[in-house]
């Protein structure tokens, strides 16, 4: 499936040879470099990742039933930005996610923006990311969306385009962060040449960010961050993420807990320590809301506490995302998410969505079903790549397969236009070819307002021609690096 695309390396026809400024100087560079040297930094970069064990788990299908642990791939060739690209697009990002924030406080408050019909009241309350239990609660700070993964795609020169929010458990960062280490260790010298933002105080500022987001502790007579007691909660070691649960523990001085690991004693939550329990104020999680707690979500879920829920009600604990921020996850949603950027803010959209038809619409539902080889079809609340269909890609027997499928649960599905990706180079063999990307940065919010790290991670379709970007269906990852003003 060929698609014409914007090289962000050569240009919009990427056969010019006269590269974009920000190019130029890693250009002379590669342009001066032995691709056997490059060859074997490649090799470098795999026994780097393999030493590391910076893994992550493909399922065989979309029910996630079984699973194969693989290295994730990654591209010795840096995506680039100027620090004016990035100041547009952080400015996009601050907006869209201060929006959805303000989205989730309202729709488990007042709905106002329901009273004032600019979203469908059923695809809020009806919507299984909504969680009734959240109603008329106000998270410590009154965040829901600590930490979020906006998933972007360039279309030319001057144009990006949000193609999804993740805002339920975002994950991904770790690698941003292993790319970055790899790249300044195998090619430092283009880190002292050229004037590239930095990435690895992330950490500390989703710990700051956390820490400002604390429950207050009614034990405290001041609340003091020095002492402030952070967990990551990983459903275990069989989850697709669980590198990163670890890597993330790590570098947050967080510690590492599963569900055997936690109890509630008194009012708070604790964790099992050398030194019996402890209480928790933090608990960054990392399972989704329906295994948080049996006695109030799924009564089977062993990957939850009895009673957090209770405790978090309490308002004796932070727990980032909140629960119900998933709402904010869902495509259908995503849709109106133009709307509800100008109601909260009474400004336009600084990024743009992508143009989206929603099945659940006749009129909608007749157009898809008229062009499903031309459009890109996904599950409302999908994720991963799992249960999509790529038009100009699939086989008839596949578009039969989805046509069955829409017209028998057409609310669960939207479509969107097969869009041109930008392309950004990778090594293979001895040449640079290009490739499709997106872009994922990474938006903390806190009480003091949003934070976000310049950059993000760049995700790569490896195979050509291919627009699906997800590790999880055959991508790789890249370095980002944004240019800072000299």
């Amino acid at each position: 499936m060929g698609v014409a695309a914007f090289d962000e390396m050569n240009g919009l026809d990427g056969a010019s040879g006269d590269r974009r400024g920000c190019y130029r100087q890693y250009g002379d560079w590669y342009d001066a470099e032995d691709t056997r040297r490059l060859r074997s930094k490649v090799r470098e970069a795999r026994s780097v990742f393999r030493t590391t064990g910076i893994t992550f788990n493909t399922y065989e299908d979309e029910n996630q039933s079984s699973s194969t642990e693989r290295l994730i791939p990654f591209d010795i060739v840096p995506r680039i930005l100027t620090s004016g690209e990035w100041a547009d697009v952080a400015k996009g990002l601050e907006q869209r996610v201060s929006a959805i924030n303000d989205f989730l406080f309202d729709v488990y408050h007042d709905a106002e923006i329901v009273k004032a019909g600019v979203v469908p009241e059923t695809l809020v309350f009806g919507n299984q990311g909504y969680l009734p239990q959240m109603a008329g609660f106000s998270p410590p700070g009154n965040v829901y969306t600590h930490i979020v993964g906006v998933d972007l795609v360039r279309t030319d020169e001057d144009e990006f385009y949000v193609l999804e929010d993740n805002a339920r458990t975002p994950s991904g960062v770790s690698y941003m962060l292993e790319n970055r280490e790899t790249m300044q260790r195998m090619f430092p010298e283009l880190f002292a040449d050229l004037n590239i933002e930095p990435v690895r105080n992330y950490p500390s500022r989703l710990r700051a960010s956390l820490e400002s987001c604390m429950a207050a502790d009614p034990q405290r007579a001041t609340p003091n961050n020095n002492d402030t007691t952070i967990a990551l909660l990983t459903p275990g070691v069989h989850n697709s993420a669980y590198y990163e649960h670890t890597f993330l523990a790590s570098k947050l001085g967080a510690a590492l807990v599963e569900a055997h690991d936690l109890r509630i004693a008194g009012s708070r939550l604790t964790m099992r320590t050398t030194g019996g329990y402890a209480p928790i104020d933090v608990l960054y999680r990392r399972v989704d809301d329906d295994f948080l707690d049996p006695l109030t979500f799924r009564p089977d879920s062993m990957l939850g506490v009895a009673g957090l829920f209770d405790i978090y009600r309490a308002g004796n604990l932070t727990i980032a995302n909140a629960p119900g921020t998933g709402l904010a996850d869902d495509k259908a949603l995503y849709s109106y998410m133009p709307e509800i950027i100008k109601f909260y803010s009474g400004t336009e959209p600084l990024l743009k969505n992508v143009h989206t038809w929603r099945c659940s619409e006749p009129d909608s539902l007749a157009y898809v079903l008229d062009h499903l080889d031309e459009l890109v079809v996904k599950q409302v609340n999908g994720s991963g790549g799992y249960g999509m269909l790529v038009g100009p890609a699939a086989s008839k027997r596949d578009l039969a397969r989805f046509r069955r499928k829409l017209i028998a649960k057409s609310s669960e599905y939207v479509a969107q236009p097969t869009l041109a990706l930008s392309t950004v180079p990778i090594f293979k063999q001895s040449e640079l070819v290009p490739r499709h990307v997106d872009l994922r940065p990474f938006v903390l919010t806190s009480p003091n307002g949003v934070d976000i790290v310049p950059g993000g991670l760049t995700r790569v379709a490896l195979k050509k021609g291919s627009l699906v970007v997800n590790s999880s269906q055959g991508g790789g990852t890249k370095d980002t690096w944004v240019l800072a003003d000299d």
